[in-house]
Parts: C-alpha cells; structure tokens; sequence
C-alpha cells in the first residue's frame, strides 16, 4: 500500500482531489471523477450511495483495505476521510495502481 500512498500524495499535489462522502457524492452528480476510493470502515448506508451513484456515472470505485484513519493519513490530512474522489489524477499513475 506504500505505492498507493505516494499516488494519492502526487495526486493531491499535482492533480484534482475530492475528500469526503457528500462531496463525492456531489461530484458523481455534477463532475464525473475519473474514479472513487472507499474506506474499509465507511457505514453501510455511505458505501451503497457512493456505489450506486457510481455505477449510475459508470465510473469505477475501489474499496480499499485501510480504515478511514489511515485514508486520511494518505492524503496528508489529520482526520478521517470515508471516501475520495479522484476528478483528475494530474502526474500521479493512481488510475493504474488501483486498476491494477
């Protein structure tokens, strides 16, 4: 999982990053990211959400082995982060490592 965190690193820096369920939520609506990661311990009712509106855009999604403390540790932040949309991946190769 080192490689996905230096992947979400570039691609906070360098591309464009969503965090958080309702704006994820908001970008399956409105935006279309190019892919969704979803923490291993996101509540039931946030997962099937994501996963629905996701599979409505017909846009990918990953639920990834990390609890929300460790996502949030990823992305450099010192919270929790449910969810994260990947709107565009910018010179990280995120895409490819999730895709696999």
């Amino acid at each position: 999982m080192k490689a996905l965190k230096t992947e979400i690193n570039d691609a906070m820096k360098t591309g464009k990053i969503v965090i958080g369920a309702k704006s994820v939520s908001r970008a399956l609506l409105n935006s279309n990211p190019r892919l969704i990661l979803v923490s291993s311990n996101c509540p039931d009712r946030i997962k099937e959400e994501i996963i629905y509106y996701s599979r409505l855009s017909k846009v990918p999604y990953k639920m990834l082995p990390n609890d929300s403390l460790e996502l949030g540790s990823m992305c450099g932040r010192p919270f929790p982060i449910l969810t994260l949309g990947v709107i565009n991946e910018g010179e990280s190769g995120i895409l490819e490592i999730v895709r696999g």
